[in-house]
């Protein structure tokens, strides 16, 4: 079983590659976009601009970042197609809203819905990155008539799954609980300061990852909400409830040394539960922020996904 049976040193080494993995994975992007128009829409937990025309294509970013994130490749996206650019309060400068307090990413699925059926959109074709791809997975189950189709960008069903295919919500419970806290009282100067200390207690990892990620201009309630619900949410049971096709894009490397070399195996089992088999677009050469790291190979996976 993870983390059981073993000794302590294997536990913290495990518990370090977790918190490596899956704070890790939560990477602010800082990448700007120009302004783009609001669409008629309202909502106390999600923005949404729209840009282009063409057919409907909805955009999810991940924890900690806003739309931002696609500025690289909103312009040729928005060549043919018409962009839903989400945001989620309480990230970036956006006030937090009501995401300031409860769950967020069962809410936020709600709203991208409501933004669906209250603008009239006929399916559109959905992404989402990280986060984002799990708040898509849980709005294609919940309303299965209301997405065209979906894909996901380095996200998972249960992101702990990709660390140790074993792990159950019950083993990464107590270390998503110390990664709340940290974030929740800490406040931004205290995440920077402490970041070596808090990287020996929570087993090496948060060192690198608070000085990498920023925290930027996020409320610092939604952040650690949003990052325990990435840690302990696992919707691997709702799969079998969406009914549109899902397209799994990921970074790969072909390195045996890297973990990414691992990728391949990780998704599919991730996804193994899907009623209708997902299709695989590894990236090569991309980390977690495939959409930035290979902008050109991303492009080609959407044009893909979209014909």
């Amino acid at each position: 079983m993870f983390f059981t049976g073993h000794s302590g040193g294997w536990l913290m080494e495990q518990r370090r590659n977790l918190l490596k993995g899956l704070l890790g994975a939560a990477a602010w992007s800082a990448m700007g976009a120009p302004a783009i128009a609001q669409a008629p829409f309202r909502s106390t937990r999600i923005v949404v601009e729209t840009r282009g025309s063409g057919a409907d294509l909805i955009l999810i970013p991940g924890l900690a970042s806003t739309s931002a994130v696609w500025g690289r490749i909103t312009a040729r996206l928005a060549e043919r197609r018409r962009l839903h650019l989400v945001s989620v309060r309480g990230f970036g400068d956006l006030p937090a809203g009501d995401n300031a307090d409860g769950a967020v990413m069962r809410a936020l699925a709600g709203e991208v819905g409501r933004y669906i059926a209250e603008t009239g959109l006929a399916a559109p074709a959905v992404i989402g990155h990280s986060m984002g791809g799990q708040v898509a997975l849980r709005l294609a189950a919940d309303a299965p008539s209301r997405v065209g189709r979906l894909m996901t960008v380095d996200a998972s069903p249960f992101f702990p799954a990709l660390i140790s295919p074993g792990a159950t919500v019950g083993d990464v419970e107590p270390i998503a609980q110390v990664a709340y806290q940290a974030i929740q009282f800490l406040g931004d100067e205290g995440l920077r300061a402490r970041g070596r200390s808090l990287g020996l207690e929570l087993g090496g990892a948060a060192d690198a990852v608070f000085g990498s990620m920023g925290w930027q201009g996020g409320d610092r309630r939604v952040l650690a909400q949003s990052l325990y619900e990435v840690m302990t949410v696992d919707l691997r049971h709702r799969l079998a409830e969406i009914t549109a096709p899902v397209t799994v894009v990921y970074g790969w490397s072909p390195d045996a040394a890297s973990p990414r070399s691992r990728t391949d195996s990780l998704f599919r089992g991730a996804y193994a539960s899907l009623p209708r088999p997902a299709r695989f677009e590894r990236i090569e050469g991309a980390e977690h922020m495939v959409m930035i790291d290979q902008p050109t190979r991303f492009l080609a996976a959407v044009d893909r996904f979209m014909a």
